[in-house]
Formats: C-alpha cells, sequence, structure tokens
C-alpha cells in the first residue's frame, strides 16, 4: 500500500469511531483503514464460508505503521482470535473428510517433521545470513526452537501466542529470516490442530 493509497481512508477514519485504542504521541500502530478492510474481508469470507480465505491469510496479515493508528498488541490478539476460528473450521472439515484418526495422523506427521528440523546441533538449526547481512540473533531462535521442542516431544507446556508473538533481534550473520518464519507457521499450524 503506498501513501497515496493510504490518504484515501484518512475522510472515513475521522468519522468512524475506532474499533480499537489508539496509539498517542510519537507512538505508531497500525494504519486504521488497512486493519478495518482485512477485518470485513475475514470476516465476509468467514460468514460465506469461502474456501479462498483462512487461516494462513490471517498469520501472513501486515499492516503499515502510522502515528495514531490501533494499538497493534490489541489488534493482533483480534487476529489471534480470527485465525483461531479459522484453524478450528478447517479442522472440523478436515475430520469429517478424512476422520479423527488421519487428522491426527497429519498432525503427528508434521509435528515430526518439526522435531527432524529441529534436531539440528544448536547454532545450525538454519540456514544462515552471510556475514555482512543481517538475521535472526541465533541464541535467540535456539531458545524459543528449544521451547518448541519441550512442547512437541514433552508435553510442556507452550501456548499458541507464545510462538504467535516471538520477535528476534537481529545480528549480522544470524539465521535467514524466511526460515525461521516458515518454522513457526508450521509449529503454529500443528498447535491449532490440537486444539
Amino acid at each position: 500500500m503506498t501513501d497515496a493509497d493510504l490518504d484515501v481512508f484518512e475522510a472515513e477514519e475521522q468519522a468512524a469511531p475506532p474499533a480499537f485504542a489508539l496509539t498517542t504521541g510519537r507512538t505508531r500502530g497500525y494504519h486504521r483503514a488497512a486493519v478495518d478492510t482485512f477485518l470485513e474481508a475475514a470476516r465476509g469470507a468467514f460468514e460465506d464460508d469461502r474456501g479462498d480465505f483462512g487461516a494462513d491469510q490471517v498469520r501472513s496479515a501486515s499492516f503499515p505503521l502510522v502515528k495514531r493508528g490501533y494499538v497493534i498488541a490489541d489488534v493482533d490478539a483480534a487476529l489471534g482470535r480470527v485465525e483461531d476460528a479459522f484453524a478450528a473450521r478447517a479442522r472440523e472439515r478436515a475430520v469429517r473428510a478424512v476422520g479423527v484418526e488421519a487428522w491426527v495422523a497429519q498432525a503427528r506427521t508434521d509435528a515430526q517433521e518439526i522435531l527432524d528440523h529441529l534436531a539440528r546441533p544448536p547454532r545450525r538449526r538454519f540456514a544462515r545470513t552471510n556475514r555482512l547481512v543481517f538475521g535472526y540473533r541465533i541464541d535467540e531462535v535456539d531458545h524459543v526452537a528449544q521451547r518448541i521442542i519441550g512442547f512437541l516431544r514433552d508435553g510442556d507446556a507452550l501456548e499458541v501466542e507464545q510462538i504467535r508473538a516471538a520477535a528476534f533481534r537481529m545480528q549480522r550473520g544470524g539465521y535467514r529470516e524466511e526460515q525461521v518464519d516458515a518454522l513457526l507457521d508450521a509449529t503454529v499450524e500443528v498447535m491449532l490442530a490440537v486444539r
């Protein structure tokens, strides 16, 4: 979305009461109209029971940051609930289509793939950027990886929201972001599948 696209919504933002708390001062938040438009599309897709919109689209949603935008934590919490609703519907459909045993077997297979990936030695679990490029901090990602291993292998406590909220500082020569993000997404999918 360009700045010109965002300006189109300013008049609407001022007229409509905000759906979430707004940021103040120098703090930036999610662009109100972008969030409202996305949530309206998600609501329509859910109510119309469309198959072209689901938990994946909610998980990958991103919004421009602006002054007097929606408080990020509030929107992220709402998006988590929307993703949960889409995932529950997908789980119900899959169970009806293939049966509980097949659904559980697939979730186990997916969990084992994650565990197999994370069985690599610490500091070598993901591809690294070269020394001149920033990537996720290795020690922080490895810490989250250990938590995921504990959850999947040993049944340790771990909430979906903790994985969704995982954020990592950057370092030169760190882990490649896209690989880490893909594994975190796969972990969320498994966690939602077995809820």
